[in-house]
């Protein structure tokens, strides 16, 4: 009985304690935990030129996704009407419907209802050179989001060398009396420029990757069109 009674209260002692324990380390969590912008901080002014990347690499995915997804819709019936137009003489009507369309495809059309008459190659050729600005209209933006996406990580790890360089700095000026937290801010530096380089080159690689898809899918589109009215001139000939 007195052993039982032992175990009884080392049991009870021990579950009394726990509480006290679980407060401790709740503390030390709380204590320990960072938000996301202090942790930014800890970056040093490197961070600023990735913030503005960032924010550019945002806006021109933003501008350009709205801007490509507006002329990526495909009217099966404006080439309908186009056809029926021409076959009715209705030039003028056909050149208004192009002008109210207002999209790529509509302006390779315009400029190639505009050259009838002169010889196909020549239309063609207007076509084609109308095509190739409409294309450079679309992948306005998408080069410096290629370089964002290049260079936000070798900034990053700019930041990098520059946080190791500072972090040996210090160790170098202590002497014998290093310590860790002496050591801390080149540190965080190192390991906070380097994580942010590399989330906004990433971003910014499948932000453009993502775009190029779209104006490609426009770019074969365009191409489609292009070969459906040429078709239609070459139809009367037959």
């Amino acid at each position: 009985m007195k052993i039982l009674s032992f175990l009884l209260i080392q049991a009870n002692s021990a579950t009394e304690a726990l509480p006290d324990l679980a407060g401790e380390a709740t503390g030390e969590a709380t204590e320990m935990s960072i938000s996301f912008l202090q942790l930014a901080m800890k970056g040093g002014w490197i961070m600023i030129p990735l913030v503005l990347l960032l924010t550019l690499a945002v806006y021109i995915f933003l501008e350009r996704f709205l801007a490509i997804k507006k002329v990526a819709k495909n009217d099966d019936n404006f080439m309908n009407r186009i056809k029926d137009y021409i076959y009715d003489g209705k030039i003028d009507s056909a050149i208004n419907l192009c002008k109210s369309t207002n999209t790529p495809v509509a302006r390779m059309i315009e400029k190639g209802i505009t050259r009838l008459g002169r010889p196909l190659e020549d239309v063609n050729t207007s076509i084609e050179n109308t095509g190739n600005l409409e294309i450079t209209r679309l992948e306005k933006g998408l080069p410096l989001l290629a370089t964002i996406s290049g260079g936000a990580p070798m900034i990053g790890f700019l930041g990098t060398v520059i946080g190791m360089i500072r972090a040996f700095y210090d160790m170098a000026s202590a002497g014998n009396n290093i310590d860790v937290g002496l050591l801390s801010s080149g540190i965080y530096t190192a390991m906070v420029t380097t994580v942010a380089g590399l989330i906004v080159g990433i971003l910014a690689y499948f932000a453009y990757n993502y775009l190029v898809t779209r104006v490609d899918k426009v770019v074969h589109m365009m191409q489609t069109t292009t070969v459906d009215f040429l078709d239609l001139l070459n139809e009367p000939a037959n």
